[in-house]
């Protein structure tokens, strides 16, 4: 299946990231796992947030930011790749100039009842 860039409309999330859900079963048909594209702006922050059951997969494509995974805060750059084991608490922060763009895999598939805020 094939899904245009183009035709994606974005939202935001509940930790508060601009996100296309590039592929999603709830839309798409595939099963186990979703792939969006998030975007973050110069100087804004997600709210710190875990899954319960959900692992994601960050891939940093533009920008730069802090993440903070657990206890540990790193810079990320394009081209890093971030694993996010369920339970995890975390946010990312935009500290660049141009927008943070990230593509965010998960598996199971996203879900908004699966993300807990104020962790």
């Amino acid at each position: 299946m094939r899904q245009p860039y183009d035709s994606v409309v974005a939202y935001i999330t509940k930790d508060g990231s601009e996100i296309r859900e590039l592929m999603h079963p709830a839309v798409h048909g595939n099963q186990n796992q979703s792939l969006a594209e998030a975007t973050v702006a110069p100087g804004a922050k997600t709210q710190l947030h875990q899954h319960l059951q959900t692992e994601e997969l960050y891939h940093i494509t533009s920008g730069q930011g802090l993440m903070t995974l657990g206890d540990t805060r790193f810079e990320v750059y394009p081209g890093d790749t971030i694993c996010i084991k369920p339970g995890t608490p975390h946010c990312i922060e935009n500290t660049g100039k141009e927008p943070l763009v990230l593509l965010c895999c998960c598996s199971p598939a996203y879900s908004h009842e699966d993300t807990i805020l104020d962790v």
